[in-house]
Protein backbone atom coordinates (compact mmCIF):
# COMPACT_ATOMS: atom_id res chain seq x y z
CA UNK A 1 0.00 0.00 0.00
CA UNK A 2 1.89 3.44 -1.06
CA UNK A 3 1.21 6.51 1.55
CA UNK A 4 -1.48 8.92 0.60
CA UNK A 5 -1.13 11.26 -1.83
CA UNK A 6 1.63 9.07 -3.83
CA UNK A 7 1.81 7.74 -7.50
CA UNK A 8 1.96 3.81 -8.12
CA UNK A 9 5.05 3.91 -10.77
CA UNK A 10 5.96 0.44 -12.10
CA UNK A 11 7.84 1.46 -15.21
CA UNK A 12 11.35 3.55 -14.79
CA UNK A 13 12.39 6.14 -16.34
CA UNK A 14 9.48 7.95 -17.42
CA UNK A 15 9.90 10.63 -19.47
CA UNK A 16 7.28 13.34 -18.83
CA UNK A 17 6.31 15.58 -21.53
CA UNK A 18 3.72 18.24 -21.37
CA UNK A 19 1.51 19.29 -24.14
CA UNK A 20 0.00 23.06 -23.36
CA UNK A 21 -2.56 24.57 -25.73
CA UNK A 22 -1.91 27.60 -26.56
CA UNK A 23 -4.62 30.07 -25.90
CA UNK A 24 -6.84 32.26 -23.25
CA UNK A 25 -9.65 29.98 -22.68
CA UNK A 26 -9.95 27.15 -21.18
CA UNK A 27 -9.48 26.00 -17.77
CA UNK A 28 -6.60 23.07 -16.53
CA UNK A 29 -5.41 23.74 -20.47
CA UNK A 30 -2.02 21.91 -19.66
CA UNK A 31 -2.72 17.93 -21.08
CA UNK A 32 0.34 16.09 -19.10
CA UNK A 33 -0.64 12.57 -21.31
CA UNK A 34 2.75 10.50 -19.98
CA UNK A 35 2.45 12.21 -16.14
CA UNK A 36 -1.18 11.11 -16.11
CA UNK A 37 -0.11 7.32 -17.36
CA UNK A 38 2.74 7.89 -14.67
CA UNK A 39 0.23 8.58 -11.87
CA UNK A 40 -1.96 5.72 -12.64
CA UNK A 41 0.94 3.27 -12.40
CA UNK A 42 1.00 2.21 -15.78
CA UNK A 43 -1.91 -0.22 -15.29
CA UNK A 44 -5.03 -1.50 -16.67
CA UNK A 45 -8.24 -1.95 -13.97
CA UNK A 46 -8.11 -4.95 -12.55
CA UNK A 47 -11.00 -7.48 -14.15
CA UNK A 48 -11.01 -9.16 -9.95
CA UNK A 49 -9.50 -7.92 -6.61
CA UNK A 50 -7.18 -10.78 -5.27
CA UNK A 51 -6.92 -8.91 -2.41
CA UNK A 52 -9.03 -9.40 0.91
CA UNK A 53 -9.46 -6.21 1.77
CA UNK A 54 -12.42 -4.43 0.74
CA UNK A 55 -12.72 -2.44 -2.72
CA UNK A 56 -15.47 -1.05 -5.00
CA UNK A 57 -15.48 -2.76 -8.56
CA UNK A 58 -13.23 -0.58 -11.06
CA UNK A 59 -11.47 0.87 -8.66
CA UNK A 60 -8.48 0.87 -6.96
CA UNK A 61 -7.02 3.18 -4.10
CA UNK A 62 -3.82 3.14 -5.04
CA UNK A 63 -4.34 4.56 -8.82
CA UNK A 64 -5.24 8.28 -8.20
CA UNK A 65 -7.85 10.07 -10.57
CA UNK A 66 -6.05 11.50 -14.69
CA UNK A 67 -5.68 14.60 -15.61
CA UNK A 68 -8.61 16.00 -18.11
CA UNK A 69 -8.51 19.70 -19.70
CA UNK A 70 -11.77 21.40 -19.24
CA UNK A 71 -12.76 24.83 -20.75
CA UNK A 72 -15.09 28.01 -20.17
CA UNK A 73 -18.70 28.21 -20.78
CA UNK A 74 -18.08 30.32 -23.27
CA UNK A 75 -18.36 30.80 -27.03
CA UNK A 76 -14.38 31.44 -27.01
CA UNK A 77 -11.34 30.35 -29.03
CA UNK A 78 -10.74 27.04 -27.09
CA UNK A 79 -14.15 26.13 -25.87
CA UNK A 80 -15.79 22.71 -27.15
CA UNK A 81 -19.85 22.43 -27.11
CA UNK A 82 -20.99 18.35 -27.30
CA UNK A 83 -24.42 17.31 -27.95
CA UNK A 84 -25.35 14.19 -25.74
CA UNK A 85 -24.06 12.12 -29.35
CA UNK A 86 -20.80 12.76 -28.50
CA UNK A 87 -20.11 12.19 -24.61
CA UNK A 88 -18.39 8.26 -25.35
CA UNK A 89 -17.84 6.10 -22.33
CA UNK A 90 -16.50 7.02 -19.32
CA UNK A 91 -13.01 6.20 -18.45
CA UNK A 92 -11.66 6.35 -15.01
CA UNK A 93 -8.02 5.58 -16.92
CA UNK A 94 -6.26 7.29 -19.50
CA UNK A 95 -8.56 6.24 -22.92
CA UNK A 96 -9.50 7.71 -26.27
CA UNK A 97 -13.65 6.83 -26.04
CA UNK A 98 -14.64 9.92 -23.87
CA UNK A 99 -16.16 13.08 -25.06
CA UNK A 100 -15.71 16.36 -22.69
CA UNK A 101 -16.71 19.81 -23.55
CA UNK A 102 -19.57 22.07 -22.55
CA UNK A 103 -23.21 20.81 -22.67
CA UNK A 104 -26.67 22.91 -22.04
CA UNK A 105 -29.49 21.52 -20.00
CA UNK A 106 -32.54 22.85 -19.77
CA UNK A 107 -32.92 22.30 -15.86
CA UNK A 108 -29.16 22.91 -15.21
CA UNK A 109 -28.09 25.20 -17.48
CA UNK A 110 -24.12 24.91 -18.61
CA UNK A 111 -22.56 21.98 -17.89
CA UNK A 112 -19.19 21.23 -18.25
CA UNK A 113 -18.54 17.24 -18.91
CA UNK A 114 -14.93 17.12 -17.88
CA UNK A 115 -15.72 18.72 -14.45
CA UNK A 116 -18.21 16.33 -14.01
CA UNK A 117 -15.90 13.37 -14.83
CA UNK A 118 -12.87 14.48 -12.58
CA UNK A 119 -15.27 15.21 -9.19
CA UNK A 120 -16.41 11.74 -10.14
CA UNK A 121 -13.48 10.16 -10.49
CA UNK A 122 -12.42 11.86 -7.21
CA UNK A 123 -15.27 10.82 -5.48
CA UNK A 124 -14.94 7.38 -6.44
CA UNK A 125 -10.90 7.42 -5.50
CA UNK A 126 -11.87 9.23 -2.31
CA UNK A 127 -14.20 6.47 -1.36
CA UNK A 128 -12.29 3.62 -1.96
CA UNK A 129 -8.78 5.20 -0.06
CA UNK A 130 -11.79 5.56 2.69
CA UNK A 131 -13.23 2.36 2.43
CA UNK A 132 -9.69 0.49 3.08
CA UNK A 133 -8.62 2.67 6.07
CA UNK A 134 -12.62 1.71 7.63
CA UNK A 135 -11.14 -2.04 6.93
CA UNK A 136 -8.44 -1.28 8.70
CA UNK A 137 -10.22 0.11 11.88
CA UNK A 138 -8.29 3.53 11.42
CA UNK A 139 -9.80 6.49 13.48
CA UNK A 140 -7.42 9.21 11.84
CA UNK A 141 -6.17 9.23 8.48
CA UNK A 142 -4.53 12.19 5.60
CA UNK A 143 -5.82 12.54 1.99
CA UNK A 144 -4.39 14.62 -1.25
CA UNK A 145 -6.18 15.84 -4.10
CA UNK A 146 -4.52 17.93 -6.97
CA UNK A 147 -3.48 20.32 -4.62
CA UNK A 148 -0.46 20.56 -2.12
CA UNK A 149 -3.28 20.83 1.04
CA UNK A 150 -4.07 18.03 3.25
CA UNK A 151 -7.14 16.84 4.14
CA UNK A 152 -7.41 15.28 7.58
CA UNK A 153 -10.35 13.25 8.60
CA UNK A 154 -11.46 11.70 12.05
CA UNK A 155 -13.52 9.11 12.65
CA UNK A 156 -15.63 7.52 15.25
CA UNK A 157 -16.92 4.25 15.19
CA UNK A 158 -20.14 3.05 16.63
CA UNK A 159 -20.14 1.51 20.28
CA UNK A 160 -20.79 -2.20 19.00
CA UNK A 161 -18.66 -2.05 15.92
CA UNK A 162 -16.66 -4.78 17.38
CA UNK A 163 -19.54 -6.99 18.02
CA UNK A 164 -20.54 -6.63 14.03
CA UNK A 165 -19.71 -9.74 11.55
CA UNK A 166 -17.13 -8.95 8.83
CA UNK A 167 -20.34 -8.87 6.43
CA UNK A 168 -22.28 -5.91 8.13
CA UNK A 169 -18.95 -3.97 8.74
CA UNK A 170 -18.34 -4.08 5.39
CA UNK A 171 -22.00 -3.33 4.19
CA UNK A 172 -21.74 -0.44 6.79
CA UNK A 173 -18.64 0.41 5.65
CA UNK A 174 -19.16 0.94 2.18
CA UNK A 175 -22.49 3.39 2.89
CA UNK A 176 -20.01 5.39 5.16
CA UNK A 177 -16.89 5.35 2.78
CA UNK A 178 -19.50 6.70 -0.35
CA UNK A 179 -20.76 9.31 1.61
CA UNK A 180 -17.48 10.16 2.45
CA UNK A 181 -15.77 9.75 -0.46
CA UNK A 182 -19.04 12.55 -1.82
CA UNK A 183 -17.82 14.95 0.89
CA UNK A 184 -14.28 14.96 0.22
CA UNK A 185 -14.83 15.56 -3.33
CA UNK A 186 -17.42 18.33 -3.65
CA UNK A 187 -15.27 19.59 -0.57
CA UNK A 188 -11.90 19.62 -2.32
CA UNK A 189 -12.72 20.98 -5.45
CA UNK A 190 -14.40 23.67 -4.07
CA UNK A 191 -11.48 24.30 -2.13
CA UNK A 192 -9.69 24.34 -4.97
CA UNK A 193 -12.11 27.12 -6.41
CA UNK A 194 -11.15 28.86 -3.33
CA UNK A 195 -7.40 28.58 -3.64
CA UNK A 196 -7.28 29.81 -7.36
CA UNK A 197 -9.70 33.11 -6.49
CA UNK A 198 -6.26 33.84 -3.77
CA UNK A 199 -3.77 33.29 -6.33
CA UNK A 200 -2.96 29.77 -6.20
CA UNK A 201 -1.66 28.16 -9.59
CA UNK A 202 -1.41 24.44 -10.04
CA UNK A 203 1.06 25.62 -13.08
CA UNK A 204 3.31 28.46 -12.52
CA UNK A 205 3.17 30.54 -15.13
CA UNK A 206 -1.05 30.16 -15.89
CA UNK A 207 -3.83 31.88 -13.97
CA UNK A 208 -6.64 30.01 -13.32
CA UNK A 209 -8.37 32.81 -11.50
CA UNK A 210 -10.40 34.20 -14.17
CA UNK A 211 -12.11 30.64 -14.37
CA UNK A 212 -12.81 29.93 -10.38
CA UNK A 213 -16.56 30.36 -9.57
CA UNK A 214 -17.43 30.64 -13.26
CA UNK A 215 -20.72 30.04 -13.21
CA UNK A 216 -21.30 26.23 -14.52
CA UNK A 217 -18.35 25.15 -12.12
CA UNK A 218 -19.93 24.18 -8.65
CA UNK A 219 -23.57 22.65 -10.02
CA UNK A 220 -20.89 20.36 -12.46
CA UNK A 221 -18.57 19.26 -9.39
CA UNK A 222 -21.80 18.65 -7.43
CA UNK A 223 -23.68 16.65 -10.77
CA UNK A 224 -19.87 14.56 -10.63
CA UNK A 225 -20.04 13.88 -6.38
CA UNK A 226 -23.80 13.15 -6.76
CA UNK A 227 -23.75 10.67 -9.98
CA UNK A 228 -20.50 9.01 -8.71
CA UNK A 229 -22.74 8.25 -5.43
CA UNK A 230 -24.98 6.44 -7.27
CA UNK A 231 -22.34 4.61 -9.46
CA UNK A 232 -20.55 3.42 -6.26
CA UNK A 233 -23.89 1.70 -5.22
CA UNK A 234 -24.80 -0.14 -8.16
CA UNK A 235 -24.73 -3.57 -7.97
CA UNK A 236 -24.44 -4.91 -11.49
CA UNK A 237 -21.90 -2.65 -12.61
CA UNK A 238 -18.13 -1.69 -12.19
CA UNK A 239 -17.20 1.98 -11.65
CA UNK A 240 -16.51 2.99 -15.27
CA UNK A 241 -20.13 1.47 -16.53
CA UNK A 242 -22.06 2.74 -13.78
CA UNK A 243 -21.23 6.30 -14.15
CA UNK A 244 -21.70 5.71 -18.46
CA UNK A 245 -25.18 4.67 -17.17
CA UNK A 246 -25.59 7.27 -14.37
CA UNK A 247 -24.56 10.53 -16.73
CA UNK A 248 -26.29 9.35 -19.77
CA UNK A 249 -29.61 9.00 -17.39
CA UNK A 250 -29.40 12.15 -15.50
CA UNK A 251 -28.45 14.65 -18.35
CA UNK A 252 -31.64 13.18 -20.27
CA UNK A 253 -34.00 13.90 -17.02
CA UNK A 254 -31.80 17.80 -16.91
CA UNK A 255 -32.68 18.30 -20.43
CA UNK A 256 -29.64 18.18 -22.29
CA UNK A 257 -29.62 19.80 -25.86
CA UNK A 258 -27.50 19.35 -29.46
CA UNK A 259 -24.14 21.22 -29.51
CA UNK A 260 -25.73 23.79 -31.60
CA UNK A 261 -27.88 24.61 -28.49
CA UNK A 262 -24.76 24.71 -26.07
CA UNK A 263 -23.01 27.27 -28.38
CA UNK A 264 -25.56 29.42 -28.99
CA UNK A 265 -27.08 29.72 -25.42
CA UNK A 266 -23.30 30.77 -24.49
CA UNK A 267 -23.49 33.15 -27.21
CA UNK A 268 -26.04 34.88 -26.36
CA UNK A 269 -24.91 35.70 -22.86
CA UNK A 270 -21.61 37.37 -24.73
CA UNK A 271 -20.92 40.69 -23.44
CA UNK A 272 -22.74 39.78 -19.85
CA UNK A 273 -21.44 36.60 -18.51
CA UNK A 274 -18.32 36.98 -20.29
CA UNK A 275 -16.68 39.16 -22.45
CA UNK A 276 -13.19 39.79 -24.40
CA UNK A 277 -10.36 41.47 -23.15
CA UNK A 278 -7.64 41.53 -25.63
CA UNK A 279 -6.48 37.90 -26.13
CA UNK A 280 -8.29 36.49 -22.87
CA UNK A 281 -11.51 35.75 -21.61
CA UNK A 282 -12.93 37.50 -18.70
CA UNK A 283 -15.71 35.76 -16.81
CA UNK A 284 -18.41 38.19 -15.41
CA UNK A 285 -20.54 36.40 -14.13
CA UNK A 286 -19.86 33.68 -10.72
CA UNK A 287 -21.86 31.16 -9.26
CA UNK A 288 -20.89 31.57 -5.02
CA UNK A 289 -23.66 29.03 -4.44
CA UNK A 290 -22.25 26.19 -2.59
CA UNK A 291 -24.86 25.58 -0.42
CA UNK A 292 -24.04 27.27 2.08
CA UNK A 293 -27.57 29.12 2.81
CA UNK A 294 -30.22 26.02 2.00
CA UNK A 295 -27.79 22.67 1.63
CA UNK A 296 -28.23 22.77 -2.62
CA UNK A 297 -26.79 24.42 -5.34
CA UNK A 298 -28.70 25.76 -7.73
CA UNK A 299 -27.93 26.29 -11.54
CA UNK A 300 -27.73 29.45 -13.59
CA UNK A 301 -30.14 29.14 -16.26
CA UNK A 302 -30.71 31.36 -19.98
CA UNK A 303 -33.95 33.42 -19.57
CA UNK A 304 -36.42 33.17 -23.23
CA UNK A 305 -34.14 29.95 -24.51
CA UNK A 306 -37.09 28.25 -27.14
CA UNK A 307 -35.81 24.69 -26.61
CA UNK A 308 -36.60 25.25 -22.89
CA UNK A 309 -39.73 26.88 -22.17
CA UNK A 310 -41.03 27.34 -18.71
CA UNK A 311 -37.87 25.14 -17.80
CA UNK A 312 -37.81 25.60 -13.87
CA UNK A 313 -33.81 24.93 -12.07
CA UNK A 314 -33.09 21.50 -11.01
CA UNK A 315 -31.01 22.35 -7.61
CA UNK A 316 -28.82 19.69 -6.17
CA UNK A 317 -27.90 18.45 -2.87
CA UNK A 318 -24.51 19.23 -1.06
CA UNK A 319 -23.51 16.19 0.40
CA UNK A 320 -22.90 16.37 4.04
CA UNK A 321 -21.28 14.32 6.90
CA UNK A 322 -25.22 14.01 9.03
CA UNK A 323 -25.84 11.20 7.22
CA UNK A 324 -23.38 9.42 8.98
CA UNK A 325 -24.98 8.87 12.32
CA UNK A 326 -27.41 6.70 10.95
CA UNK A 327 -24.94 3.87 11.19
CA UNK A 328 -23.45 4.91 14.24
CA UNK A 329 -20.67 7.25 12.81
CA UNK A 330 -19.59 10.35 12.87
CA UNK A 331 -16.50 12.49 11.29
CA UNK A 332 -15.07 15.42 11.41
CA UNK A 333 -12.30 17.11 8.24
CA UNK A 334 -9.83 19.67 8.31
CA UNK A 335 -8.12 21.64 5.72
CA UNK A 336 -4.21 22.14 6.14
CA UNK A 337 -3.50 24.82 2.75
CA UNK A 338 0.03 23.90 2.34
CA UNK A 339 -0.01 26.69 -0.16
CA UNK A 340 1.95 30.08 -0.57
CA UNK A 341 -1.90 32.02 -0.43
CA UNK A 342 -2.75 30.63 3.02
CA UNK A 343 -1.77 34.09 4.28
CA UNK A 344 -4.14 36.03 2.48
CA UNK A 345 -6.91 33.06 3.22
CA UNK A 346 -6.21 33.03 7.11
CA UNK A 347 -6.06 36.80 6.77
CA UNK A 348 -9.63 36.93 5.32
CA UNK A 349 -10.32 33.77 8.33
CA UNK A 350 -8.71 35.86 11.45
CA UNK A 351 -7.78 39.03 10.52
CA UNK A 352 -3.99 40.51 11.98
CA UNK A 353 -4.65 37.55 14.44
CA UNK A 354 -2.21 35.18 14.58
CA UNK A 355 -4.28 31.60 14.28
CA UNK A 356 -4.39 29.06 17.04
CA UNK A 357 -4.16 26.36 14.14
CA UNK A 358 -2.94 26.30 10.34
CA UNK A 359 -6.00 24.50 9.44
CA UNK A 360 -9.49 25.40 8.64
CA UNK A 361 -12.82 23.34 9.16
CA UNK A 362 -14.77 23.93 5.91
CA UNK A 363 -18.49 23.72 7.60
CA UNK A 364 -17.03 26.72 9.01
CA UNK A 365 -14.87 28.89 7.41
CA UNK A 366 -15.80 28.61 3.86
CA UNK A 367 -18.78 30.87 4.63
CA UNK A 368 -16.61 33.81 5.59
CA UNK A 369 -14.04 33.09 2.56
CA UNK A 370 -17.25 32.72 0.43
CA UNK A 371 -18.39 36.31 1.53
CA UNK A 372 -14.80 37.74 0.98
CA UNK A 373 -14.80 36.60 -2.61
CA UNK A 374 -18.52 37.99 -3.53
CA UNK A 375 -17.26 41.58 -2.03
CA UNK A 376 -14.38 41.10 -4.33
CA UNK A 377 -16.09 40.03 -7.65
CA UNK A 378 -18.38 43.17 -7.00
CA UNK A 379 -15.71 45.82 -6.18
CA UNK A 380 -14.08 43.88 -9.45
CA UNK A 381 -17.21 44.43 -11.81
CA UNK A 382 -17.95 48.39 -9.91
CA UNK A 383 -13.90 49.01 -11.58
CA UNK A 384 -14.74 47.33 -14.60
CA UNK A 385 -17.94 49.91 -15.01
CA UNK A 386 -16.02 52.90 -14.10
CA UNK A 387 -13.18 52.51 -16.24
CA UNK A 388 -15.20 51.82 -19.07
CA UNK A 389 -18.00 55.05 -17.96
CA UNK A 390 -21.05 52.56 -17.80
CA UNK A 391 -23.53 51.90 -14.87
CA UNK A 392 -22.05 49.62 -12.33
CA UNK A 393 -23.11 45.78 -13.25
CA UNK A 394 -25.20 43.96 -10.23
CA UNK A 395 -23.76 41.92 -7.80
CA UNK A 396 -22.90 38.93 -9.62
CA UNK A 397 -24.16 34.94 -7.55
Amino acid sequence: MFDDGQCMVRFLPIVVVSLSVLGPSGCDQTRTFVGAVACQGLARPATSNSREEWSFRGLDPRVRPRLRPGSYASATRGSRFIGPEDLGSHRYWLDGEEGNGIMYTCAGGHIDIAHVRKAADWTGYLAAATLGRLHDGRTSFQLRLSEPSRYTVELTYPPDWDSLSPAQKERVAREVSRQLGQFLAYTGLTWHEILTWFGFRPEAYKSEFPSAFSWEDSYSNLLGACLAGEALQDQERAFNDAMTVALRNRLESLGVQPATVARQTSEAVRGDWYSKRWLFTVINKRNFDIGLDDGQVTPCLLQDVSVCEDAQAQPLTVPTLDGLAQYGFSATVTIEPRVWEQGKIFRVLHGNAKPTARTLDPRVHFAPLIEQMKQDSQADLTHQANRQGGATPKPRS
